[in-house]
């Protein structure tokens, strides 16, 4: 019995020691601001204090004159506090963050649509800008049972960042529940990727000064892991319903320690959570399985999107054995994948690939991992430990249609005026055009109009008006 409390205590004394470690090297972002909307009080979640958005702080502010604060009507078992109050917005209203971390930011807005006798939150309808970058059109919320974080990356090298909540129409309102806009480690997002566009490989150029929504962040053959497990405080969720057959396959689990190393994966990229347990194809014999795992995730077409794969060897009995494919929208990316070779010959070293893809009119991104000729019998054939799936802004600087942040701005009812005016002006000038055009019509060759590149977008505020208001959220 002395012996078993011993190792109890021993244990326990482990668990405590790389809790301190790991609490020790954990990420401290420069710009960290967690605003509770809505609140008059702070709020922890996970360790962190979210700090109510009515408190005077020299740092962050919020800039709006018709706003007002809700709370639920009953409580909400189960959520955190920042789900229990919200921001209101009348009008287009902004809060403004100072940076004094220039380069990639993590934005995280939080909504829940809570029952309240005062207002619906379920008849919002808003735009979110954040520093010209168009995030939501027509956005209602989300759905009643479940709190949404939609989560944005973006390039910030000014020195604020701000985010404008626009309500659709006069009659329509915006809200918010809480904000994070963190300053994300500089290995986040690398200014190279690879560029699969087809069957042809290329390199795609400043990938660091795009914008990306995530839509997926996803942990293969292991459990959810939560914000609390995560350094940068992302949610992971399990990989079932994204893969498309389990016949062939394996989970894996590991329970030693994962080795990152300079210049490879950090914590932050993925954490240990994520690299220590994987689905693998293994071959039982001296034959090689014939066959991919393959996960499918339905996307928006007509955008660019980021796809990182995640990839740590705990599974192979020696280095050196494991090789092979990796696949994405089912053309072939990453050719005979040594993990020993790209992690300097160690094992449970993470290790991960970016790619850049166009969704194209199928609507859905599938990745794939199975052997190549390089692969061996009896043994690791193929594996996966993580997905992340990022849309990428288009041309217009938009995550969510094609109408940029200076019309939607232009077309707040309370701006109309503003709107009306140059379009008189403009009227007047065609009318004085034609009337020239006319009477040298017969001596004078017109020019037909060229057309204008395919994604380059420039339609008026009228257009921008009938855009967003047919946009279905």
């Amino acid at each position: 019995m002395g012996t078993l409390l011993s190792s109890h205590g021993f244990s326990l004394f482990l668990l405590w020691t790389f809790t301190l470690y790991g609490l020790g090297l954990s990420f401290s972002p420069i710009d960290n601001y967690l605003i509770n909307s809505g609140a008059s009080l702070d709020s922890v979640v996970d360790n962190r204090r979210f700090i109510s958005d009515s408190s005077n702080s020299p740092d962050s502010h919020l800039s709006s004159g018709r706003t007002f604060s809700l709370c639920a009507g009953t409580l909400l078992p189960g959520l955190p506090q920042i789900y229990h109050t919200a921001r209101v917005f009348n009008s287009p209203s902004k809060y403004i963050f100072n940076v004094k971390d220039p380069g990639t930011h993590m934005v995280r807005l939080h909504f829940h649509r809570f029952n309240s006798s005062r207002l619906d939150l379920g008849n919002s309808r808003f735009h979110v800008l954040v520093n010209g970058l168009v995030a939501l059109t027509n956005f209602s919320g989300g759905d009643l049972v479940n709190p949404k974080v939609i989560e944005y990356l973006l390039w910030v090298n000014s020195e604020k960042v701000e985010i404008r909540f626009v309500p659709a129409k006069r009659s329509n309102f915006a809200f918010v529940n809480a904000i994070e806009v963190i300053s994300a480690p500089k290995d986040l997002v690398l200014e190279t990727a690879q560029y699969v566009n087809g069957d042809k490989i290329g390199e795609f150029q400043g990938l660091n000064k795009q914008a990306f929504e995530t839509m997926y962040r996803v942990t293969v053959g292991g459990p959810k892991v939560t914000p609390f497990n995560d350094s940068l405080w992302r949610t992971w969720i399990p990989d079932d319903e994204y893969l498309k057959s389990s016949e062939g396959s394996n989970k894996v689990y590991f329970g030693g320690r994962i080795k990152y190393q300079d210049g490879g994966a950090s914590r932050e990229v993925g954490p240990d959570n994520v690299y220590d347990s994987a689905r693998l194809i293994r071959s039982k014999n001296a034959s090689i399985p014939n066959v991919n795992l393959t996960w499918e995730f339905p996307v928006s077409e007509d955008y660019k999107y980021l796809v990182r794969m995640h990839f740590c060897d705990i599974a192979s009995i020696s280095l050196g054995l494991l090789y092979f494919n990796v696949y994405v929208n089912e053309h072939l990316a990453y050719k005979d994948l040594d993990l020993s070779d790209v992690t300097n010959y160690m094992l449970a070293s993470p290790f991960y690939a970016d790619f850049v893809v166009d969704a194209g009119r199928s609507g859905v991104i599938t990745v794939s991992v199975g052997p190549s000729s390089k692969s061996l019998g009896y043994t690791v054939d193929a594996i996966l430990n993580g997905v992340e799936i990022m849309k990428m802004n288009n041309s217009v600087c938009s995550l969510d249609g094609k109408v940029p942040a200076e019309l939607i701005m232009k077309c707040w009812p309370g701006r109309t005026l503003g709107i009306l005016l140059p379009l008189i002006a403009l009227a007047c000038l065609l009318l004085s055009l034609s009337a020239i055009v006319h009477r040298r019509k017969s001596n004078v060759e017109l020019f037909p109009w060229s057309k204008l590149p395919t994604d380059i977008h420039e339609i008026s505020p009228k257009q921008a008006k009938l855009q967003l208001s047919n946009i279905v959220t």
